[in-house]
């Protein structure tokens, strides 16, 4: 390989030489029209020696034999400029001191414009042979002939890399909307017809694989040529909209293939970077639950605002190390420290407040699987509920200046013990807020794509199988965002929290749960129905068909930013709820978990137990009453 560069520098060089007295002979030629007086002709060995060895040199000084010229662009024609420029500079300064006879200046001039256009010409058919030679090798090796989607900026920057780098694909056909690009040709590659001609511009061009670069399409749009185009069977990949800059360069590293987030997106989170910077740079923010998927991007998105010191706080030391490994490398200027405390030890975790100090927390530790809290409600209680009073009174208690803390749709009308437990929650901060001078706010919003409590792994793993998909009921319905979109919106509502507000995200439009199994069948490259069933498995103890973000009685008030809400208070009575507090925590601690249903029933007038619980609720009052009665007749045959 070493050989092979010495080699062809070696040929470069020769070439240069050759332009250089070429161009040397040519400039005097054309400065006196072809009849060159003897004077310089006696002298000409003396001129080339001297011109040929300076600009030499320069080409030398200004890397001229460093680069890849078969990959060259704009860039290495500028440094062809500054090299024979700065060459032809030294030689008029030269030519005023040393060289005799003086070359006439005018010489100069030309030579050096001749000079550019030679040694550039000469860059730029090495190139042309290199992009011959690549698309010669990709279509007659590797034959991945690919259909572009769209012939806008993004298709002209991913069909330029594909043509430059020595690739596997192949750019044959473009599809475009915009009639007045068809039939016409972009870097070489034709317009072929609009976007609704995909199934036959496939069969008739021979395509293997279908590239959609249309980074700004709607996700509506979006669905819809994703759609035609599975219709071929041939893979799909995509330029994710994050990339469509116009100044950023697309590469076919960033290509992948469409997932689910694509078909669901919405439009970008815009956030007061100096407003959030204003409640986070320089200080010591904890985030609970920090190994968690919306706990471990709150550290992430946190890290970008240079706190003083980040404090990476869970009980699972697997998921902590790893967003610590993590932060380590993205952000190794970092002051950070993982804790390893469960938010139930109260001992620990006043111990750690008393020792670091936090000033900012976002607490996102909590118990969040829906079946799983049913059959657990006093592990619920503990977590949700106590697990969050520890925090957050530690938080009022050593002086912590905003408290955020992430809640849940569930919590509107719950029919779930997580929902009623993250209500419980919410209370508690807004009567907490009342008297202390921390700011204390909660975030509500809905299910986040990717975190660990999602349908979505659950979905693709049944299709990585070979399903079924399992759908509780046909009109299950979600709201649903991405997890840096949740938490871009919680941080910012960080900063406008104060006296205990409850904040809720625009979710945007509700999806139903089996068009989104449809969808991740379909992006497996698969036909539901057909190839994956989709079967009904009915709901599950504490889910109900759609979520709410709201109770009727709380509306909401628009904040600052357009896509955070505010819902109004509820009228707590504060005596009553740390009276029913009292009592909870005794139940947790007596592990009576119908008690612990029984009083977040009492708690939370709107909650509506499982079947289960309410069966449950009954038989245990039924004997209750029945205790009851039995003893009123043991007293009184007493007195009889």
């Amino acid at each position: 390989m070493g050989m092979k560069l010495n080699r062809e520098r070696s040929v470069l060089m020769f070439f240069d030489i050759l332009f250089i007295n070429l161009t040397l002979w040519v400039s005097f030629t054309v400065r006196f029209e072809g009849n060159i007086p003897i004077v310089y002709r006696n002298n000409w060995v003396y001129y080339a020696v001297v011109v040929t060895s300076l600009r030499m040199v320069c080409f030398y000084v200004f890397g001229l034999y460093n680069s890849l010229w078969g990959y060259s662009s704009l860039p290495e024609m500028i440094q062809i400029i500054k090299a024979v420029s700065s060459s032809s500079l030294l030689l008029f300064l030269l030519d005023q001191f040393v060289i005799t006879p003086s070359i006439p200046k005018s010489i100069h001039f030309i030579s050096l414009v001749i000079n550019i256009l030679l040694i550039g010409s000469s860059r730029f058919a090495i190139r042309l042979r290199q992009e011959i030679l690549n698309a010669f090798e990709s279509g007659r090796k590797h034959g991945r002939r690919v259909l572009i989607i769209g012939a806008g900026q993004a298709g002209a920057l991913i069909i330029r890399e594909m043509q430059q780098q020595s690739t596997p694909y192949h750019p044959v056909a473009i599809l475009d909307d915009n009639y007045n690009k068809i039939k016409r040709y972009l870097h070489g590659v034709p317009v072929v017809g609009s976007i609704q001609q995909l199934p036959n511009t496939v069969k008739e061009y021979q395509i293997d694989e279908i590239l959609v670069a249309i980074p700004s399409a709607s996700n509506e749009r979006l669905r819809e040529i994703v759609a035609l185009a599975k219709e071929t069977g041939l893979p799909i990949r995509i330029i994710p909209g994050l990339l469509a800059s116009g100044t950023e360069r697309i590469t076919l590293a960033q290509v992948r293939e469409v997932q689910i987030e694509d078909l669901l997106g919405r439009q970008p989170v815009r956030l007061n970077i100096e407003e959030i910077a204003g409640y986070l740079k320089g200080e010591r923010v904890l985030v609970t639950g920090a190994g968690g998927s919306i706990g471990s991007e709150l550290c992430r998105q946190v890290a970008r605002f240079e706190p003083e010191c980040l404090f990476l706080l869970g009980r699972g030391e697997n998921s902590i190390y790893e967003i610590d490994l993590e932060l380590k490398e993205t952000f190794p200027a970092l002051s950070k420290l993982p804790v390893i405390i469960d938010i139930r030890d109260r001992r620990r975790l006043e111990q750690f407040f008393r020792e670091y100090r936090p000033t900012v927390v976002f607490h996102a530790a909590a118990h969040k699987h829906v079946p799983l809290m049913e059959s657990a409600p006093d592990e619920a209680v503990k977590n949700n509920v106590f697990g969050t009073r520890n925090v957050a009174e530690l938080s009022d208690k050593y002086g912590v200046k905003r408290f955020v803390m992430i809640s849940t749709d569930k919590a509107v009308n719950p029919t779930s013990v997580m929902g009623a437990t993250k209500r419980v929650a919410e209370m508690l901060i807004q009567l907490l807020a009342r008297e202390s001078k921390t700011k204390f706010c909660a975030v509500r919003f809905g299910n986040v794509l990717g975190s660990r409590g999602s349908v979505i792994p659950l979905f693709q793993h049944q299709i990585a199988k070979g399903g079924p998909v399992t759908v509780t009921d046909p009109e299950m319905v979600r709201f649903f965002m991405t997890i840096p979109e949740a938490v871009s919106l919680v941080i910012q509502a960080g900063a406008m929290g104060e006296f205990g507000e409850i904040f809720v995200l625009d979710m945007g439009e509700p999806v139903k749960i089996l068009d989104l199994a449809r969808d991740l069948i379909r992006l497996s490259g698969l036909v539901p129905g057909k190839d994956i069933e989709i079967q009904f498995c009915g709901i599950r103890p504490g889910e109900k068909l759609y979520e709410e973000i709201l109770t009727s009685e709380e509306g909401t008030n628009a904040t600052r930013h357009e896509r955070i809400f505010v819902s109004k208070p509820n009228d707590l009575n504060p005596a009553r709820f740390w009276e029913d507090l009292t009592y909870l925590e005794k139940w947790v601690s007596n592990a009576d978990r119908v008690k612990v249903v029984e009083k977040l029933c009492q708690m939370i007038p709107r909650y509506t137990p499982s079947e289960y619980w309410r069966a449950q609720l009954v038989t245990a009052a039924r004997a209750e009453v029945g205790a009851t009665v039995e003893a009123c007749a043991v007293q009184n045959k007493g007195r009889l």
